[in-house]
C-alpha cells in the first residue's frame, strides 16, 4: 500500500514539474500581473497607505491639478476634486469595494453557476430544460440593464450590488460548463464509476468537476474584469454603492460635470478602471492558452 502511495506522490511531482515547465515556456504576462497585484495591494492596504483620508474635504485646495501641470504639486500627485479631496487617495480606497464585489460575485454567481451547469449537463431531462431556458433568458437580457433594475429594486448598497450581479452572471458559467459536462460524461472513466457503484453526486464532483475546473478558472479570471465594469457602471448611474464610500464609478460620475475645467477628476479613476479590466482579460487569455490543449498545440 505504501509503495502505491509513494508512486502516486512521485507521479504527482512529475506532473507538477511538467506543468511548471509549460508555464516557464509560455511567458507570464508580467505587466497585467503586476497591475492586478497592485490592485489587490491597494484594496487591502490602500486606506492605510493613502496620503490622505479618502473623504477628507479641504475647500481651499479644490481643483488642484496633477503634479506635472502648472500649479500642481507632489502633495497631491493626481490633483484634487471639487471638494479638495485627494484623487490618488480616493482611487486607492476605491479599489477595495471593487475587489469585494468581484470576489463575492464570482464566489456566489460563478461557483453557483458552475454547480448548476454540472447538474444540468449530467442529469439532463427536465432539470436541464428548466435551467438552460432560465440561463438563456438571463443571457438574452442586457446584463447592465438587468443589474441596474435589480439594484434599484433592492436599493443601493454593496450587498445588493453583489446580489444583483450574481443573479445575472451565473447563467454564463452554467451555459459554458454544461456544454463541457455533456462531453465529459460520455467518457469511459464516468461509465466505470457508475459500474463501481458511485452515486451521481460523487461522479459529478469527484470525476466530472476536475475535468471542467480549468474552464471554470479561465471564466473566473475573464469575468472578474467584467464584474468590476458592471459594478462601476451601476455606481456611475447611481444604482450601485452609495456615497460616501469612494468607488471608481462614482468618482467618474461626479467628475464628468467638471471635465472642462478639471479633466483629471474623471480621467484617473477611468484609467485605473480600464487598466485593471484589461489586465484581467489579458491574464484570462494567457490562462486559456496554458490550460486549453487545443490552443497549446497551436
Amino acid at each position: 500500500m505504501f509503495a502505491v502511495r509513494g508512486l502516486g506522490f512521485l507521479n504527482f511531482l512529475l506532473q507538477l514539474k511538467r506543468y511548471l515547465l509549460k508555464l516557464k515556456s509560455r511567458k507570464f504576462p508580467i505587466i497585467p500581473g503586476s497591475i492586478i497585484s497592485l490592485f489587490i495591494f491597494m484594496a487591502v492596504f490602500g486606506e492605510i497607505l493613502s496620503p490622505y483620508p479618502a473623504t477628507k474635504v479641504s475647500l481651499p485646495e479644490k481643483f488642484l491639478p496633477p503634479f506635472f501641470l502648472t500649479k500642481g504639486s507632489m502633495d497631491h500627485p493626481l490633483g484634487t476634486d471639487m471638494l479638495g479631496r485627494d484623487i490618488l487617495s480616493q482611487i486607492m480606497a476605491g479599489a477595495r469595494p471593487s475587489l469585494i464585489v468581484a470576489v463575492a460575485v464570482l464566489a456566489f454567481g460563478g461557483l453557483g453557476g458552475t454547480a448548476l451547469g454540472i447538474m444540468s449537463g449530467y442529469y439532463g431531462g427536465k432539470l436541464d430544460v428548466i435551467l438552460m431556458r432560465a440561463a438563456d433568458s438571463t443571457i438574452a437580457f442586457p446584463i447592465i440593464l438587468a443589474a441596474m433594475l435589480l439594484a434599484i429594486i433592492l436599493g443601493p448598497s454593496i450587498q445588493n450590488v453583489i446580489i444583483a450581479i450574481s443573479l445575472i452572471i451565473w447563467a454564463r458559467f452554467a451555459r459554458v460548463i454544461r456544454g463541457e459536462v455533456m462531453s465529459v460524461k460520455e467518457r469511459d472513466f464516468v461509465a466505470l464509476a457508475r459500474v463501481a457503484g458511485a452515486s451521481g453526486t460523487q461522479i459529478m464532483f469527484r470525476h466530472i468537476f476536475p475535468n471542467v475546473a480549468h474552464t471554470m478558472v479561465v471564466m473566473l479570471t475573464l469575468q472578474a474584469g467584467y464584474t468590476i465594469i458592471v459594478e462601476a457602471t451601476l455606481s456611475f448611474l447611481g444604482a450601485g454603492i452609495p456615497p460616501p464610500t469612494p468607488v471608481w464609478g462614482g468618482l467618474i460620475s461626479r467628475g464628468r460635470e467638471y471635465i472642462r475645467i478639471a479633466w483629471w477628476i474623471p480621467f484617473f479613476p477611468g484609467m485605473a478602471l480600464a487598466l485593471i479590466v484589461l489586465s484581467f482579460n489579458m491574464l484570462g487569455d494567457w490562462l486559456r492558452e496554458i490550460i486549453d490543449p487545443k490552443l497549446r498545440q497551436v
